[in-house]
């Protein structure tokens, strides 16, 4: 039975797939990675690419369950099958155990009767299991499985699943589905030219709006559905896509990730060529992740993650349809930008401020054409116009050669690399003779024309014809769709350029500092914060002189040796918030007020049934700024690196930024740019700036510690990390850590 809702692994199918020999994420049927290729936790480190050329344009196709039964899905679905076989220039074979033939072609009764090994067998049956464990033997290379009642459905449907996965595991086949569709045999127009979309989407329907983009001539040249992406899921497409020449943008619709380390892998070969890859990822809200949940069955991850990963690797996130269309299609067609400025042109002064307004506030650089360029602009633009950017002509030129004169004065200054033009509505001639001045320009310029045509009528010649005839300019309907696009596009030439993969420098063996934290590490356990800062002092990264005692007398002995004034606190595993028990004294500056300390403070852990491994006598620190580094595992992505304001902040201001390993510097940096309170660390009020290259070194360091201790280390807090004065370093204050 065919159905449209789409499922794939849950947790506990997941661990099934481990156990019977795959881990999820990974290519099935792809060669082993090369001595190498593997960071320091045994993960690859480059995305394996399938061949799925025969996928897409095979040479023998087979359909098994065909059917020309008037009324019968499965005729319909058949019949588009024939088309298709028939363009590609594919032979198809009809299986079927009770029929003769099938839209005139003799049938086989059987995948073992086929007269030749075929590149890809469509299912059309209930249950694909036993066919595809057929397929092995007949040498099929891919099988699409269109049933569902799979993963999306619950337990019963993933255990199904997981079968099935394995099956083609052992049989040798690739596997798209279940729960797929047909939109992978579609047909894709031939007369198009330029580079082109590929799509991935795990919702047939969601891609609907971007196979339409044809209409507009815009080229697409490949749909992949996923479905439950048992096998081959959206990071194995991404991969292929990225190496295809005639792919110029990848635009994909996930409801959720199969694995993260793949995906990231895949973004990752992507960015390296330079491909951009454009992503509706649902689930921002906990309502929307949990439709995602029952529509996949897939894990949707901690979105900030999410969010985090993709602008890591160069994917831009979009949350509507028709932005993914309008931003997919800017950067597949558009050339590299020579500059970032950017010059709104309107011919009206009202038009030309709001599109300001709404540029400036994403970020994009609108800069002041200088003096001699506005003086220059003013001899076919009346004085009492501003022409400093925007540029406001008070009507374009209808009837000589003045309109597209002031189109080639503005994209002749070196600052400019995009002119948009906010049309508003059809007003003709002027309207008419505004495109076509600037479709004209266009074609003699190698910067970005983008115009946004506002009439919600969209008949109109101008559009229509001008304006769509042009592979040159960009065309919008929206002032915010072109703002979003236009920001993608100069942000990802700008990421491209400075590129670096972090899985080239992702570290192959372990560090010394490793072999000292593994005995440190007791799986299971929590650690107390003097084992954490153990842990921390093995990586490097600085924590206070301290000594855990336990006696009082042995706590004097520790205060004169750590150096008044001294702070205390309670040690033990169990003890996560010690200042809110009242298990912290600062600034004790005897030995009277030490003993005294120790006996209040071993006295009130007893009170409150902790069982303590010691007393801390620790260094008092000077003041700085409190930061909070920490490690998380992501269900997805595996270990995450966190940073943010430390202290009570963390939690009341929730002002954090987070990185998936691995990751160098300038993300660190980037973390910190991201942050809302990061004036703090430049010095505010007087105060002095702080050591911002102590803190990025503690970052990197818990990464490493993250990467070499990879699941041992289930969870880091460092908090408050005391950032000082600049050249003064950072010292954890307090630490803890869970170990798996």
């Amino acid at each position: 039975m065919l159905g449209s809702t789409h499922g794939t692994l849950t947790t506990d199918l997941r661990a099934r797939v481990v156990a019977c020999g795959r881990t999820p994420g990974t290519a099935v049927h792809g060669t082993a990675a090369a001595e190498g290729d593997l960071d320091v936790g045994g993960r690859p480190l480059h995305a394996s690419v399938p061949d799925l050329d025969k996928l897409f344009r095979p040479g023998a196709v087979a359909v098994v369950g065909a059917s020309d039964t008037e009324g019968r899905p499965n005729t319909g679905v058949t019949g588009q099958l024939l088309r298709w076989a028939e363009r590609v220039g594919a032979r198809l074979y009809p299986v079927h155990p009770k029929r003769r033939s099938v839209f005139g072609l003799d049938c086989v009764p059987s995948v073992a009767d086929l007269p030749e090994p075929v590149d890809v067998a469509v299912l059309l049956v209930a249950d694909p299991l036993p066919v595809v464990e057929e397929l092995g033997a007949a040498k099929a290379k891919f099988a699409v499985a269109f049933a569902s009642g799979f993963a999306e459905t619950g337990e019963a449907g993933a255990t199904a699943q997981a079968r099935l996965a394995a099956a083609a595991e052992r049989s040798g086949v690739r596997l798209l589905g279940p729960n797929t569709n047909l939109n992978a045999f579609e047909e894709f127009r031939d007369d198009l030219d330029g580079p082109a979309i590929a799509l991935i989407t795990q919702s047939g329907h969601q891609g609907r709006p971007l196979y339409a983009l044809q209409e507009l001539g815009v080229r697409l040249s490949h749909w992949a559905p996923t479905g439950n992406e048992a096998d081959l899921e959206a990071a194995d497409f991404l991969s292929y896509f990225a190496e295809r020449p005639e792919v110029g943008a990848v635009a994909c619709y996930l409801e959720g990730i199969k694995d993260g380390r793949s995906f990231l892998l895949a973004a990752d070969r992507a960015a390296r060529r330079g491909v951009p890859v454009v992503a509706v990822k649902v689930g921002r809200t906990p309502a929307g992740a949990r439709t995602a949940a029952s529509h996949t069955g897939k894990l949707t991850g901690a979105d900030q993650v999410v969010d985090a990963a993709m602008r890591q690797f160069g994917v831009i996130r979009v949350d509507a349809l028709d932005e993914l269309q309008d931003t997919a299609t800017l950067l597949a067609r558009a050339r590299r930008p020579v500059a970032d400025g950017v010059v709104v042109y309107s011919i009206s002064g009202g038009t030309g401020a709001h599109f300001a307004d709404l540029a400036t506030a994403a970020g994009l650089k609108l800069p002041a054409l200088s003096r001699e360029k506005q003086d220059e602009l003013h001899q076919w633009i009346p004085d009492y116009l501003n022409v400093a950017n925007p540029v406001d002509n008070g009507g374009h030129p209808v009837g000589d050669w003045r309109g597209r004169k002031i189109i080639e004065a503005i994209l002749d200054d070196p600052d400019v690399g995009v002119l948009i033009c906010p049309i508003t509505g059809p007003f003709p001639p002027m309207s008419d003779k505004l495109a076509q001045d600037l479709v004209d320009a266009a074609e003699a310029t190698d910067k970005l024309i983008c115009v946004v045509w506002g009439s919600p009528v969209g008949t109109e010649a101008a559009y229509r014809d001008t304006l769509l005839g042009s592979s040159r300019v960009a065309t919008f309907r929206t002032f915010g769709n072109c703002v979003t696009a236009v920001k993608a596009y100069l942000d990802h030439h700008r990421f491209t350029r400075a590129y670096r993969s972090p899985f080239d420098e992702a570290p192959r063996t372990p560090s010394p500092s490793y072999r000292k934290a593994q005995a440190l590490l007791r799986p299971g356990h929590r650690l107390s914060e003097h084992a954490a800062k153990q842990l921390l002092r093995a990586y490097g990264i600085r924590v206070p002189r301290e000594q855990l005692v336990t006696s009082a007398a042995a706590a004097v002995r520790a205060a004169s040796l750590v150096g008044y004034p001294v702070v205390m606190k309670a040690s033990a595993p169990q003890l996560a918030h010690k200042t809110e028990l009242g298990l912290v004294r600062l600034g004790l500056t005897s030995a009277s007020q030490v003993r005294d300390t120790y006996r209040e403070l071993t006295d009130f852990a007893r009170c409150e049934g902790a069982a303590l491994d010691g007393i801390l006598v620790c260094q008092m620190v000077d003041p700085g700024v409190e930061m909070v580094v920490g490690v998380t595992h992501d269900e997805l992505f595996g270990p995450t690196v966190t940073v943010g304001l430390g202290g009570v902040l963390v939690e009341v201001l929730r002002d954090t930024a987070v990185r998936v390993p691995p990751f160098g510097e300038d993300q660190a940096r980037a973390m910190l740019g991201e942050l809302r309170g990061r004036a703090l660390l430049d010095g505010v009020r007087g105060a002095p700036p702080r050591d911002v290259d102590a803190l990025v070194e503690v970052v990197l360091r818990v990464q490493r510690m993250a990467l070499e201790l990879g699941e041992g280390l289930a969870e880091l807090d460092i908090n408050p990390l005391m950032v000082l004065e600049r050249g003064q370093g950072a010292v954890a204050l307090d630490a803890m850590a869970v170990c798996r």
